[in-house]
């Protein structure tokens, strides 16, 4: 039997990698502070990660696979350090993120990095991860890096894929506010299709996981079908909603997936190396959907770590048509 370590198991995506490994017949350990459960049929050890004997319960075991998600470099290094010699295979989950070129269009896998995070470089979040690959790769022909982009799907913390099924849904009849369309793409991958990925095989070297190229019109168009929206999309350009106080990318009153023109390649990497090694792509429809009917679950008007409250949206719309009028 494959004996499997998840490094977390009781989040969104590390709990679906649990579960995978568990329906494939693996021995699944989950090592996580225990704030909430790992999968039926998997072990869950309780431990912080920054707790330095956290892997004193776990060395002598051999490993087939450790799968690490973390975003802090120091927990990677030293689950690299502390179970190194007794795992056959580790995969870190990174990020498209460690690219310090965001505006060259359909990079791969060998395009510059950032530099990696230094002691004090904690909320650096892309040189924190280029620091935990270059522990991971340490490991030399064991280790297989995953970089995501963005990951979307039903469940998603960060609300960002989630806004805009909540934002169309809640609207109804009346506008929606969006940035300005032309020229904008989107690049997701859904959370089930990279938990498939990485619990497959396992793979060594590096490999963008990463959907293909959309129009950002096409994905709202998506979106809204699905809601069942027929009121007007609202256009308006980056200035105005920058003037506005409204925020790039993600966080309190944000408009997700919505980034600068100078980052026009950040949601435009190549996904070659994924496609031809097995990586899948649930229809876009379908993952709109999963969205959907989870954002009418967990309620269309909730407090949201990412996007625009309708309170907001619709003062904001409200100034944008004063603002044209006059």
């Amino acid at each position: 039997m494959t004996d499997v370590l998840v490094l977390g198991g009781t989040g969104w995506l590390s709990e679906r990698i649990a579960r995978r490994w568990r329906d494939a017949g693996a021995r699944v350990t989950c090592l996580a502070r225990g704030g909430r459960p790992s999968p039926d049929g998997t072990v869950l050890l309780r431990g912080d990660r920054d707790d330095p004997d956290v892997y004193e319960q776990l060395r002598a075991q051999h490993w087939d696979e450790v799968i690490d998600v973390s975003r802090h470099a120091k927990q990677v290094r030293a689950a690299v350090a502390a179970l190194g010699g007794s795992t056959d295979h580790f995969t870190y989950v990174s990020s498209v993120s460690v690219y310090a070129d965001e505006t060259t269009l359909a990079q791969d896998e060998s395009a510059p990095l950032h530099e990696p995070a230094q002691d004090g470089d904690e909320y650096e979040y892309a040189a924190q991860k280029v620091a935990a690959e270059q522990a991971v790769r340490m490991l030399g022909e064991r280790a297989f890096i995953v970089r995501p982009g963005l990951i979307v799907g039903d469940g998603d913390p960060s609300d960002r894929f989630g806004y805009w099924a909540a934002a169309f849904a809640r609207a109804g009849s009346e506008p929606v506010l969006t940035p300005t369309a032309e020229g904008r793409f989107v690049q997701i991958i859904d959370v089930d299709d990279l938990a498939a990925y990485v619990t497959a095989e396992l793979r060594d070297g590096t490999v963008n996981a990463t959907g293909d190229v959309r129009a950002f019109a096409d994905v709202m168009a998506s979106v809204r079908e699905a809601a069942g929206h027929t009121g007007e999309i609202v256009e308006v350009d980056d200035e105005w909603l920058v003037q506005q106080g409204v925020q790039y990318w993600t966080g309190e009153r944000s408009l997700p997936l919505w980034v600068p023109d100078a980052m026009r390649g950040f949601m435009r990497r190549e996904n070659d190396a994924y496609r031809a090694s097995g990586g899948t792509f649930t229809p876009l429809d379908a993952t709109v959907r999963a969205v959907l009917d989870d954002e009418r679950a967990r309620g269309l008007d909730r407090e949201r770590g990412a996007g625009l409250d309708r309170a907001d949206e619709l003062e904001l719309l409200g100034r944008l048509s004063r603002s044209r009028a006059d």
